[in-house]
């Protein structure tokens, strides 16, 4: 995850998160990508049944899915553990995670038990009363996802008519009555045209929050045809997510806008910056340095619909544990698991590239799921990577 209007606009300085000792149990929801303990965000996929069918779906979910759910009681078990712990935050995802019957009573003991808990959801859902009740419930984060900017490209990616307009009356209701609200878009190359007119509805609607996600080839995420950007594509789609947060920036419009899942934005940001202002891209890289670069099995962690522990949403099929046989706390810090002790130390087993590069140290090797659905193996390179063996050498 990097944070584009904290670098790029300057909205953040290194002494920010270096004031709470860059502890994530201190740390602002806003700087904990710049903390030091690693304190894993969970992202708990609840179900995987859902309302619809996206054609990037890392979980290939639909409304047939949905077998062998964590029950209630495992759940509130799993929270506490996760509290107790000092789990960063719990975000709850699926599938279509308010398809669950007891989300509310979930989401109100996460917050009772200290947890900060956050909600990823297609908004489609969120009629005026449910929203009432997710602000009863302690909800103070919702990303609701779009993958365009007009209903028909929407809908296309999301597999249902109607979709895109039952998404924004979800994101108003919820703005209403005191709900955060963020943008979740994935960029493919079918929808890249569409990222200007993501942002004047980002504008338009008053959302203080986007999340760009770079396609990951994870569930029916690999079977979009011609749907991963090449290079230039990427650098394109960055380009553009730039020039309109500084826009926004400029134009005095606090929203806060974030790439996720690929860190190669983050040396690309850098790169830009150096260009511009070697200054602010020096602070930027000591920013880069803390936040540390992808962290899969260290600073973020998954958990499935059946209790299966992962390094992170994308790489589901690498079972690390299960918490029914033991919990999550146990998992993440005990020596059972061969991967994520590699993963804490996967500086010294990445191959070709990534082993040469000088960015390392903010990138981190980018995201494993990705290196292994492209046949490269566990440490291989990362083929969204878009720099150039130029901008890479040492």
């Amino acid at each position: 995850m990097i944070g584009i209007s904290k670098l790029y606009c300057g909205t953040v300085q290194p002494g920010d998160p270096l004031r709470y000792a860059r502890r994530s149990g201190l740390l602002p929801s806003e700087l904990l990508q710049f903390s030091a303990d690693k304190k894993p965000v969970v992202v708990w996929n609840c179900t995987q049944r859902c309302n619809l069918r996206c054609v990037h779906c890392y979980s290939a979910s639909d409304a047939s899915s949905g077998q062998d759910e964590l029950t209630t009681a495992d759940a509130r078990a799993m929270i506490d553990d996760l509290a107790g712990f000092g789990a960063a935050v719990l975000l709850f995802s699926g599938g279509e995670p308010l398809l669950r019957g007891d989300l509310l009573e979930l989401i109100a003991h996460a917050r009772q038990a200290g947890l900060r808990a956050v909600l990823s959801s297609n908004g489609t859902k969120i009629s005026p009363s449910l929203a009432r009740e997710l602000a009863g419930a302690g909800l103070s984060y919702i990303g609701i996802s779009l993958d365009g900017a007009s209903q028909r490209t929407n809908d296309c990616f999301r597999g249902r008519s109607g979709a895109f307009v039952a998404a924004l009356d979800g994101m108003r209701n919820c703005q209403a009555r005191g709900v955060k609200v963020g943008l979740r878009f994935t960029i493919t190359a079918h929808n890249l045209a569409e990222l200007p007119g993501v942002f004047e509805l980002i504008e338009r609607e008053k959302i203080p929050r986007a999340c760009f996600y770079h396609l990951v080839a994870a569930g029916r995420g690999g079977e979009i045809l011609d749907g991963e950007l090449t290079g230039d594509q990427t650098r394109q789609a960055v380009d553009i997510i730039l020039e309109k947060t500084r826009a926004l920036h400029e134009a005095g419009r606090a929203v806060e806008v974030l790439t996720v899942g690929n860190h190669a934005d983050g040396p690309y940001l850098y790169l830009k910056l150096l260009a511009q202002n070697p200054a602010r891209a020096a602070e930027v890289y000591k920013l880069l340095q803390f936040n540390g670069g992808n962290s899969s099995g260290e600073g973020i962690g998954c958990i499935s619909w059946d209790g299966s522990v992962s390094p992170d949403q994308f790489w589901r099929e690498r079972v690390v544990g299960n918490i029914r046989d033991e919990p999550f706390s146990k998992i993440w810090t005990g020596q059972g698991s061969e991967l994520l002790r590699q993963l804490r130390r996967r500086k010294e087993l990445l191959q070709g590239r990534c082993q040469r590069c000088r960015f390392l140290d903010v990138c981190n090797g980018n995201l494993r799921a990705r290196a292994q659905a492209a046949g490269n193996g566990t440490w291989g390179d990362d083929p969204a990577c878009y720099l150039s063996d130029e901008e890479i050498s040492i």
